[in-house]
């Protein structure tokens, strides 16, 4: 590439960048940053469990945000300095190597770009994510273990707080289902693209006759509540359930019955909680839950997207938005956008950021075609 294609990348470049400074309103965020570092400095913080992880991860995912912003405008700067070296020296390979950067950074630049585009009313809240295993037997709960296992994964690549609420182990491996959050500011707007029905292909492990077998996991995504989202919820359209913790855990884990399952009977939503040592506090964190996910759904209704937002999905066959195919070829295709990778197991250890963005993209464009 020649020196003036260099030269018009890198200004193109540093124009995008000027434009994701503004969205993000990155001396806003350093202001932020500057209180929640106040904040975990107090001596007292700790004395509320709940307050200071919220304050410390939304303080890390801060910090990992502006740090990922500084970063990359420090890498065009550098890249500037690289193109003048290269054409000093007439050097073939420090030519090779400035191409590759530049291919890099417009890389990160892009998938910086991505987060410009949340800007749906609940987007840049943090996230609640339900997995429940589908049609497919033990294969089924086994792939709902591999999803959740991806999210977690994916969030500790970020360096993203995840908070495991409830998972219900099935008999023989796997999972039932899975509640957990994620503490990061955007992690709705990020993840609310996972929603639907997921669907994996391969030889099952659990069939002695090496048969291929295909099953099911529905995702759904909630935004987290704030204090000022206030949704009531009448005694009466709410049933309680008390029963014994199970899985592993420690020494409050089996021996009470401290796990706590609410239902709400006009729409039939289930929450269970059971990480807590006491009863009271884990009917106080599912009612959390039950109101984010009756705040989704009416938010869902109001936009005609209730299948998408509450993650009404049936997990099964003709319901399916992403195929992980392991046999007889390897393939992770979504089916909405036509994303998709030969190496699925990079996939199933987090590496999801490409269908993220393309998700969200892909969600952008209907938008704009919904409006128009």
């Amino acid at each position: 590439m020649a020196g003036p294609d260099f030269d018009t990348e890198i200004k193109q470049l540093t124009a995008t960048m000027s434009t994701i400074e503004q969205v993000l309103d990155v001396a806003a965020l350093q202001r932020e940053i500057a209180d929640l570092e106040g904040q975990v400095a107090a001596p007292d913080l700790w004395d509320d469990q709940a307050n200071a992880t919220r304050v410390t991860g939304r303080l890390s995912a801060l910090q990992g945000q502006l740090e990922r912003f500084a970063s990359l405008r420090s890498r065009i700067d550098d890249l500037a300095i690289m193109v003048e070296l290269a054409a000093e020296e007439s050097d073939a390979d420090a030519a090779a190597e400035t191409e590759a950067e530049l291919t890099k950074i417009k890389k990160a630049v892009e998938a910086l770009e991505v987060r410009t585009l949340l800007s749906g009313e609940y987007d840049e809240r943090e996230a609640i994510v339900t997995i429940r295993a589908g049609a497919g037997g033990v294969d089924a709960a086994d792939f709902a273990e591999m999803l959740m296992r991806m999210y977690v994964r994916w969030a500790e690549r970020n360096k993203y707080p995840v908070e495991v609420f409830d998972v219900s182990y099935a008999e023989e491996a796997g999972i039932k289902s899975a509640e957990f959050a994620i503490h990061a500011p955007y992690a709705y707007g990020t993840l609310s693209v996972e929603a639907g029905t997921h669907r994996l292909v391969r030889i099952s492990p659990f069939d002695n006759q090496g048969r291929r077998q295909t099953s099911f996991a529905a995702v759904e995504v909630v935004p987290v509540l704030e204090q000022t989202d206030e949704i009531e919820i009448p005694d009466e359209e709410v049933r309680v359930d008390v029963y014994r913790s199970s899985g592993p855990g420690g020494q409050s884990v089996n021996t009470t019955d401290s796990a706590v399952r609410l239902t709400h009977l006009p729409t039939g939503i289930v929450v269970s909680r059971q990480n807590e040592k006491s009863q009271l506090q884990n009917k106080a964190s599912a009612m959390v839950i039950l109101k984010a996910k009756l705040l989704a759904v009416k938010k869902a209704e109001e936009a005609a997207l209730k299948k998408e937002l509450k993650g009404d999905v049936q997990a099964s066959w003709g319901d399916q938005m992403r195929n992980y195919v392991l046999n007889p070829y390897q393939i992770v295709k979504d089916l909405r956008t036509g994303f998709e990778t030969g190496n699925p197991q990079p996939v199933f250890d987090g590496e999801i950021d490409g269908f993220l963005e393309a998700g969200i993209r892909w969600r952008r464009g209907a938008d704009k075609a919904a409006e128009n």
